[in-house]
């Protein structure tokens, strides 16, 4: 994958709509500076195409932790998962089983393109005690080797005041379940 330099105007643009939900979400983010995630944005323009690319798909990413190793991770903290990332079977494998009605592609290989990885299910937990996320929707999240041997893959989703994780087959599709993504810069 080729990633693609932002022109200094989308440069300017993504990190303002960036501090803007920083600021306006800071119980996501006690004790973190904005200045200090934005000099680490500004070196690492590899991420800030990554982190421009979870935007384009809606994904709305905000820093959600600042690890021990002096970085952060950001997240995509939409409401409902990312618009443009829905109605995607959950890896390559499952997308060339279907023999017809196949989707676009797969979370697993979007994610890769985009420079993500797909949270895990804790990630998910994690995320979900930072506000409440997938209330119509439901997201694929990262599958156990052992489920996924069998043919499975699991998502997850947050009804009734309670986050749910479930099973289905790693082929089916909905317009309803994408991903979310997960970045560390």
């Amino acid at each position: 994958m080729s990633k693609i330099k932002l022109s200094p105007e989308h440069h300017i643009e993504l990190l303002e709509e960036l501090k803007a939900r920083f600021e306006k979400n800071m119980h996501r983010h006690k004790g973190v500076k904005w200045a200090d995630v934005q000099a680490k944005l500004e070196g690492a323009p590899d991420k800030l195409w990554t982190l421009s690319e979870m935007e384009r798909t809606g994904g709305e990413p905000d820093v959600v932790r600042f690890e021990k190793t002096g970085g952060y991770v950001f997240c995509d903290c939409s409401a409902e998962s990312p618009k443009g990332r829905r109605s995607l079977c959950y890896d390559r494998q499952a997308w060339e089983s279907r023999k017809e009605h196949k989707p676009e592609s797969d979370a697993v290989s979007t994610a890769a393109a985009m420079g993500v990885e797909l949270l895990t299910e804790k990630q998910y937990r994690d995320l979900q005690e930072l506000g409440e996320f997938d209330l119509k929707t439901s997201s694929w999240v990262r599958t156990p080797d052992e489920i996924r041997e069998l043919g499975g893959a699991i998502f997850c989703d947050r009804r009734f005041g309670r986050v749910f994780t479930y099973h289905n087959g790693a082929e089916s599709y909905y317009a309803a379940r994408g991903f979310r993504g997960i970045l560390r810069v």
